[in-house]
């Protein structure tokens, strides 16, 4: 009796519902004999998720919350094949024609997924390539977001200027967003949902439709019945955790 090989293992790094859903989809109808063992949504779920199963293919959305996804490469440098999810190819292109590692640009097209899966194929058979040098390269070409680095709050006919980087975390309460630090709070005219888009994605958290918070300004984190919460610096009560957020506190 003939035994069949082993499925090849494959998880999803990609924080996009949408997005991961399309690939995943696609992925299927490409390649039917892939086994998809898992699918996360931020980089410390991925490698947690490769810890599980020890897949052989990675794909890893480069821009994610938590971990990175250069970051999550670099941690599993040579322990499987890559293929980085990108929606810039400005910066991908050069760096990834050496042709150690492969990319999907986003929106995903059936196309330039099939060439990419020909590629991994012919790939499992050699050892998967160090990513440090590359993971340097696209670093380097990345052009650094316009992340938020200043808030404008108003003291009566004075501007006070807070560097973002001594913000604890913001809550909004109606019209309002206010602003806490380790020593003093203001009041600013400006939503929590476009806060979120301005800030590093890497250095602030949105952990509840009102709430952002700095993670460097976290010092616990509460597990009940009720559900998680978390303690920041200089704030005398624990800040709820909505499900929605949560994952992003599963692995640590």
């Amino acid at each position: 009796m003939t035994r069949r090989p082993a499925a090849i293992r494959a998880v999803i790094a990609e924080d996009e519902p949408v997005l991961r859903s399309d690939l995943q989809t696609r992925l299927a109808r490409l390649w039917p004999d892939l086994h998809i063992v898992g699918c996360a949504e931020d980089g410390i779920e991925a490698l947690a998720l490769f810890d599980a199963h020890r897949p052989q293919i990675l794909f890893l959305d480069i821009e994610m919350p938590g971990l990175n996804g250069l970051q999550v490469a670099q941690q599993l440098s040579g322990q499987c094949q890559i293929v980085f999810i990108t929606a810039y190819d400005n910066h991908a292109i050069a760096a990834f024609d050496a042709g150690a590692v492969d990319y999907v640009l986003k929106p995903y097209e059936d196309n330039r997924l099939a060439l990419t899966l020909r590629r991994v194929k012919e790939r499992l058979s050699t050892a998967p390539p160090l990513m440090d040098e590359l993971v340097a390269q696209v670093a380097a070409a990345q052009r650094p977001p316009d992340y938020l680095r200043w808030i404008k709050a108003s003291r009566g006919s004075e501007l006070d200027l807070i560097m973002v980087q001594n913000v604890v975390c913001f809550q909004a309460e109606a019209k309002y967003t206010t602003v806490f630090t380790d020593h003093r709070e203001a009041i600013i005219r400006r939503s929590i949902k476009d806060l979120a888009a301005a800030l590093d994605p890497n250095a602030f958290w949105q952990i509840h439709r009102a709430t952002i918070v700095n993670v460097e300004a976290i010092e616990a984190i509460t597990r009940g019945l009720s559900g998680v919460t978390v303690k920041v610096r200089a704030r005398p009560t624990r800040l709820r955790v909505s499900e929605a957020y949560r994952h992003l506190f599963r692995h640590m």
